[in-house]
Parts: C-alpha cells; structure tokens; sequence
C-alpha cells in the first residue's frame, strides 16, 4: 500500500491485498492514516507465510497497527511461520510501525523481518512487543523458536541492524540473569528521527530497572525491556509510546 499527502489530508494511493491478511482504516481523527491489519486465519503455524509492504509518500503520516494479538501456535515441524514487513517513508514523512503484542505458544516457531528505508528527513517509530505465554491462564513457553530480524536505513545507508534469536529451550534461555531473568514478555523499541535526541531522558525515566534506552547515533533511539508478563510490559511501554508518538494511541489497542 502507498498513502500521500493531499494538504493537511492523508489518502490511499494503491492497496492491494489477499489471502488471510486484511487492512482496515479506522476513522481515526488524527493527523496520521491509520491503517488496522488482521489476521483473518487466527493465527500463525509452521508453514504460514506473511508479507505487508507500506510507504509513506513525501510529508505524508501513516501509523500501522494490528486489529489484535498476533498468536504463533505450536508448530508440526519445519518450515517455522515467517512473517516479513517492508515500511518505506519518503522525504519529511513519518511512519509508526505499531503492532499489538504477538503471543508465543509452547512449540511455536516464527522467523520475522522488519525492513524499512527512510528517506532523508523521514522519521520513524518501530515498536515490537512479545509475550511467551499467557501466565493469567497457566500457559508455559517450554521449547519453540523465534528470530527476529530489523534492518532500518537512511537514504540507502544502514543505520541499524538487529537480531534477537530464542531457540529450543526457551524457559531456560529467558531465566538466565542476562537474557530475561525469568521475565516472560519483552518489547524492541526504534525511534529514528531528529527528535530522538530530546526524547532519550524522559524515557529512561519511565523505564523500569529491567529496561534500556541508549541513543546510538544522532537521530536515533533504541529502547530494549523486560517484564514479567504482558500487563506489566504494556503498563511501561504504553507511556512511551504516547511520549514518542504525542498523539493518542489506536483505538484498537485499548478494546
């Protein structure tokens, strides 16, 4: 899909979609096109394929979210469920790439990437939060994979690059001291733009002692947390969000 600007209106250039994967634009009354993806499949095994392509044109704002969590249930084997995603914002654009959470089950395997080419004066907000496991309802991540994949860059130049790989004995890997320290939800955070700068304080402020913020180069803001489940994750990053955004959250992520 493609969104441009027409004045102070935001408006469909292309869309094009098929099979489970719907978009859904919400009439939000905000600056930004909102567009709300769901899953009409219900969910992601092995094998399942998944793939979004969004731009945002010169000036134009797109904000890009899902209708739920995402759920990666147990899968039969190889080939995992591999979900890819390629944002594009052109000149003074901004686009904010706002997913609800995705729920890991016990036995799930998921291989994702996140693309995403900025052009120069484009800023973007790129937030991923993950939960293994629904603790409320008994629910033990034991065995699975996960890797996850983000490359961002910047008028062709690579700015940032990120690989977060949980595999096999997940319980054990995220009990370590150094990795989750028994947490079972954690979030990725990107804010590249050039506010970054002036946004690093005021998040490490409302981060908990199991979170980071470091701004890695002028113009760009990386926050990696853990929590213990996903309320306590969702009760931190939401306040970020808002600080980072300056605009009230999709109306789906309160329902």
């Amino acid at each position: 899909m493609t969104v441009r600007r027409d004045g102070p209106v935001m408006r469909l250039r292309h869309l094009r979609q098929q099979g489970s994967l719907k978009a859904l634009f919400p009439r939000s009354g905000g600056e930004a096109l909102e567009m709300v993806t769901l899953n009409t499949a219900g969910g992601l095994t092995s094998g399942d394929r998944m793939s979004l392509e969004a731009t945002a044109e010169a000036e134009a704002r797109l904000l890009l979210t899902t209708q739920a969590a995402e759920r990666a249930y147990r899968a039969a084997g190889d080939p995992p469920a591999r979900v890819e995603a390629r944002l594009g914002a052109g000149e003074g654009a901004r686009i904010d790439w706002l997913p609800q959470e995705t729920i890991l089950f016990d036995g799930a395997r998921l291989d994702r990437r996140l693309s995403v080419d900025l052009a120069p004066g484009a800023t973007a907000l790129l937030v991923e939060p993950l939960i293994f496991g629904r603790l409320a309802r008994g629910e033990q991540v034991r065995s699975g994979r996960l890797r996850d994949r983000w490359e961002v860059r910047r008028d062709g130049r690579l700015l940032f690059a990120d690989v977060l790989r949980i595999e096999e004995d997940m319980a054990a890997t995220l009990d370590r001291p150094g990795v989750a320290a028994g947490g079972r939800a954690m979030a990725s955070l990107l804010f590249a733009g050039d506010a970054a700068g002036g946004h690093l304080a005021a998040v490490r402020a409302l981060l908990p002692g199991s979170g980071g913020a470091s701004l890695i180069e002028d113009g760009l803001l990386f926050v990696r947390m853990v929590a213990p489940d996903g309320f306590a994750l969702r009760s931190v990053l939401v306040p970020i969000i808002l600080r980072l955004t300056g605009a009230a959250l999709p109306k789906v992520w309160k329902l």
